[in-house]
């Protein structure tokens, strides 16, 4: 008898040793949630240093995980910049360098209208995490196409909440208004097109909800693509209340920017009474910089969205890991949305290094300090004839009707004094890299017409100064 026990007990620790070094992908893997704001302005969160907005979810996360202080989408505007954090690669490789926006194109694009989308040849996340057996969402703003070879659901997404365009209403659209901007109307899977019954952001959150509930149990990865700040500048009675002191525009967005709050609060706190805070990746950032037509506030960055000055391109960012990334931390060096795909799929237990062609790399190294080198040694940035590379705290801005403009961002971070004529070695050395850069690049499948380029040059000269909020 004893001896039986004996054997039990021996065979009892040899099972839980062999379980214990089962590999990773044998254990739970970690849920990836991506939330994106879209055309926030630079400083209009309390984590950034707002004192008119309030913020106080995000403001949570931030301390909670880290801030990113020079992270970088890939272009100005929405469109590219979406394209190159699903894709991992700089959306100029694959022929997408504007906006997806029918009427505004010039009549020589390869693509028009409703075909100018992602290609269809190009791999998303959501097609790298499906095969590690993650159920994948987007909800909210898709803008990479409207034909129906682009939809999400042929893209790696299991499920899709949202519209394909690049804006619409926060209010339910009316039968009539929804037949004819067909490419605002909210979407549930695939040509089921069902409005939603109240405040889209709202909406998004409880959708978002419902997606955790019902995958607590497997890994997940969710693209919650808000529509907000963006215009039309919309809001409920209730969260303009909130903010007496302000008028105009800028009550509208910071009530706005609330509701966005408010709805990344509430995911949080589903992962959080499911038990599944402790195991999930949370990132939130911009697309672009805040526009110049809807009173938003990069401070202290000139520039705004459409242009390539840092309050174009530079966004906010946050990270969460628990017990991996540090509570309180802040981030210095420069990273880019590229480094979403690569960072979401080796924390999903696979391999980015593995995939030809990316221009992003995993964060996570970096930012645990494994690696004490930088991730990126130089980034880039084009539209047509306009050009920017950075290097170190050097960047440098190529235009088609103006002389090339230079700036240390270090000593300079509202690039007010350009050092192109006292540095013209740098200014050589710069171009140098972008020309080779550039000799990768596909031609651009969709062009501006002419006027809406000038008119982007003109807001740029326009917000070349900092102004703080009010």
């Amino acid at each position: 008898m004893k001896r039986f026990r004996c054997i039990v007990c021996l065979g009892l620790f040899v099972s839980l040793l062999f379980f214990s070094f089962l590999p990773t992908s044998a254990q739970k893997k970690t849920n990836i949630i991506m939330l994106l704001a879209d055309d926030a302005g630079y400083h209009d969160f309390g984590f950034q240093g707002s004192k008119t907005f309030k913020t106080p979810n995000l403001d949570k996360l931030a301390s909670e995980g880290m801030v990113f202080n020079q992270a970088y989408t890939t272009d100005a505007v929405c469109g590219p910049s979406r394209a190159a954090l699903l894709t991992g690669i700089y959306p100029q490789r694959y022929g997408i360098e504007e906006n997806n926006v029918p009427g505004y194109m010039s009549a020589s694009s390869k693509l028009l209208g409703d075909e100018m989308g992602l290609p269809v040849d190009i791999k998303t996340v959501a097609d790298y995490l499906h095969p590690l057996g993650y159920q994948s969402i987007i909800l909210g703003k898709w803008h990479l196409g409207n034909a129906d070879r682009y939809h999400p659901l042929g893209r790696g997404f299991d499920e899709f909440y949202g519209f394909r365009g690049g804006a619409r209403s926060f209010f339910p659209l009316s039968q009539k208004e929804a037949f004819t901007k067909h490419d605002e109307r909210m979407e549930k899977g695939f040509g089921n097109f069902q409005e939603p019954d109240k405040y889209l952001t709202d909406a998004i959150a409880d959708e978002a909800c419902d997606f955790i509930e019902r995958n607590q149990k497997k890994p997940f990865f969710m693209y919650v693509s808000f529509n907000a700040v963006h215009s039309p500048l919309e809001s409920k009675a209730s969260d303009l209340d909130l903010f007496k002191d302000l008028t105009g525009e800028r009550k509208q967005l910071a009530a706005m920017t609330y509701a966005m709050d408010r709805a990344c609060g509430k995911i949080m706190d589903k992962l959080k009474e499911l038990g599944l805070e402790e195991n999930s990746l949370i990132v939130f950032a911009n697309d672009n910089g805040g526009p110049d037509g809807t009173m938003t506030c990069n401070y202290p960055l000139s520039g705004c969205k459409s242009n390539y000055l840092e309050g174009g391109i530079r966004v906010p960012c946050i990270m969460k890991l628990p017990s991996v990334i540090k509570a309180g931390s802040e981030y210095t060096s420069a990273v880019s949305m590229l480094d979403m795909l690569p960072t979401f799929l080796n924390t999903a237990g696979g391999n980015a290094n593995k995939i030809a062609g990316l221009d992003g790399v995993d964060l996570l190294p970096y930012i645990t300090n494994k690696t004490k080198t930088e991730p990126h040694k130089l980034l880039f940035w084009k539209k047509e004839n306009r050009g920017v590379v950075l290097k170190g705290d050097w960047k440098m801005l190529r235009f088609p009707d103006r002389p090339a403009e230079l700036y240390n961002l270090e000593k300079d971070i509202t690039e007010s004094n350009n050092l192109a004529y006292k540095y013209p070695e740098k200014v050589r050395e710069m171009f140098k890299l972008l020309w080779e850069w550039e000799s990768d690049l596909e031609r651009p499948l969709w062009q501006l017409k002419r006027v809406y380029e000038v008119n982007a040059m003109k807001r740029m000269d326009e917000k070349r100064t900092p102004v703080l909020d009010k």
